[in-house]
């Protein structure tokens, strides 16, 4: 490799394909172990208190069983090894997992609110007891997948989704216990479908920063905390470094950020110090300053920038 083209890395191999959610593999495998058990439990509760704000827990409760078992098969996908072609591995499948999960939380708010007006239109009755026994054990269920998740939630966006809509159903599982309270205690049946109307407001603004947090990460955006306007600053501040461009960074998956830049040194500075010591250093700055996975440099000598221009045109 020519003296002009120097590629370094602040590892030694290629970047690690196990992801931030691997580690909550077993945990959320019992999670969606409770959720599915729990989702049949409040659809027969529901349908025997004839509560909608009940059934309403249990759809979402499906969509949440859905989404772990995404969450799962996208780890699956996530910790293959990577390939001649897929050099990153298939570490970006949990983010597609996590766009699904809002797609699907999304849909069940609007469905929650479709049936909750229809409520309105056509009231029922809604066997309060039977709805507080069948929300209790939801409430006691969900409780228990939030504590195996909860660590997990901080690392992964995939891992995230799923606790998101735990707490949803957690949430939920609360108003229905609030609603049926209300027309054991004074006999209101609105209660029940104002209750659902709850339930699918409350998906909306968890789901829609979720969703925001997915995108940046699939439009390649930088990465949360680092402020490339400070990166270029640190590179441009190290001794010999002339200029830096083509500076990109960005998230193939949670926890592994990835950066990429062209480094123009001064001949004479890379003749005295070495290309391996230059890397060092700039693998030194960004490490010691921005929490950047992997790192890719490319050194260059004055004017060079020039040449590749004129060989692409």
């Amino acid at each position: 490799m020519g003296a002009g083209h120097d590629h370094g890395h602040t590892h030694g191999g290629p970047p690690p394909t196990g992801t931030a959610a691997a580690a909550y593999k077993g945990r959320l495998r019992i999670a969606l172990g409770i959720t599915l058990t729990v989702m049949t439990v409040e659809i027969v509760g529901g349908l025997l208190a004839n509560s909608l704000a009940l059934i309403a827990d249990a759809a979402h409760m499906a969509t949440d069983a859905l989404g772990l078992a995404m969450a799962l098969l996208a780890i699956h996908f996530a910790n293959r090894p990577a390939t001649a072609k897929a050099t990153f591995g298939y570490a970006r499948a949990e983010i597609l997992a996590a766009l699904a999960n809002c797609l699907l939380l999304l849909g069940v708010g609007g469905f929650l609110l479709f049936e909750a007006v229809d409520r309105f239109i056509t009231p029922a009755e809604t066997r309060s007891g039977t709805a507080i026994v069948f929300a209790l054990v939801g409430l006691v269920a969900n409780m228990i997948s939030l504590s195996l998740l909860i660590q997990g939630q901080k690392n992964s966006l995939n891992v995230r989704g799923a606790f998101l809509e735990v707490v949803a159903d957690t949430l939920g599982s609360v108003t229905v216990l609030v609603s049926a309270g209300v027309i054991m205690a004074t006999g209101w049946q609105a209660a029940d479908p104002i209750a659902s109307l709850v339930i699918g407001l409350m998906i909306v603004p968890r789901t829609w920063k979720l969703l925001r947090e997915t995108l940046s990460v699939l439009l390649e955006i930088a990465p949360k905390g680092v402020d490339m306007t400070e990166v270029r600053e640190h590179i441009l501040g190290l001794p010999g470094v002339d200029d830096v461009h083509d500076l990109h960074a960005w998230t193939i998956t949670s926890g592994m950020p990835v950066l990429s830049a062209h480094v123009v040194v001064s001949q004479d500075y890379l003749d005295s110090v070495g290309h391996e010591k230059m890397l060092h250093a700039l693998q030194g700055c960004l490490g010691d300053h921005f929490d950047v996975e992997h790192c890719t440099f490319q050194l260059e000598p004055s004017g060079h920038a020039e040449h590749e221009a004129r060989l692409c045109h």
